[in-house]
């Protein structure tokens, strides 16, 4: 994940018993169990609909997330895309959101780097990366979303939006690439949640302002997670 104001950020997530691996997915079992193991938020059932819908159009072009943390959802994203011939763009300034600093829900002191003082995911993220053998697909961008996709020009065949979660940076996130999804391509929402009791209401606001654009349509939702297909019109 990545973010500055996350306040409305969702609870943490349950572990599911192994799943049945399905091989449209696209991930074998090592890679599975790599990405089931690694830090980070995301239910087997969410990583299994990520890692399909990546697959369904990888051949399209590149895959991007915003918000990598510790490199959890990446490995579910590097299976498809490798299969694919094609790569993971990964982006996070990887100082983490407000609910992962000292005192709050989510902080794992083990990711304070001690010359700075601050939270720093990237060398988690590296091993996680080098551990589970998908250097060669995954390529990591450290930085400010929004700033990142003001100088993006590759074309993707997925975004997956699952940054800071309040309205205002999901927003951003939304605006700045939804634009480079290629008609056919794929638009994935994480921790949306239409009921308010179970979580923030930043991702599910942001969600419907793309459905309402006409430009994107609902395909399916699993748990927490929206994947949208991109129409071939014009994005806003």
């Amino acid at each position: 994940m990545i973010g500055h104001d996350d306040t409305d950020r969702a609870p943490a997530q349950r572990v599911d018993p192994m799943p049945t691996i399905d091989p449209a997915a696209g991930l074998d079992p090592t890679l599975l169990n790599a990405a089931r193991v690694a830090k980070g938020f995301m239910p087997d059932d969410e990583g299994l609909a990520l890692a399909k819908a990546a697959l369904e159009v990888a051949s399209l072009g590149p895959l991007l997330e915003i918000g990598t943390y510790c490199g959890k959802s990446s490995l579910y994203l590097a299976g498809p895309a490798r299969e694919a011939g094609t790569v993971v763009f990964t982006i996070d300034h990887h100082h983490g959101s407000e609910e992962m600093q000292a005192g709050w829900e989510h902080h794992d002191s083990s990711l304070i780097d001690e010359h700075t003082g601050r939270m720093d995911s990237s060398v988690e993220f590296r091993r996680t990366i080098a551990d589970a053998g998908v250097s060669d697909v995954v390529i990591g961008i450290i930085g400010d979303s929004p700033k990142v996709a003001r100088h993006w020009n590759t074309p993707l065949s997925l975004v997956f939006i699952d940054g800071a979660h309040s309205y205002e940076p999901a927003l951003a996130d939304y605006l700045g690439w939804s634009p480079h999804v290629v008609p056919g391509g794929y638009l994935v929402f994480h921790d949306v949640f239409e009921d308010p009791d179970l979580g923030g209401q930043g991702p599910w606001q942001v969600y419907c302002e793309a459905i309402s654009s006409g430009v994107f349509s609902p395909v399916r939702t699993v748990g927490s997670m929206r994947i949208l297909v991109r129409s071939d019109g014009p994005t806003r």
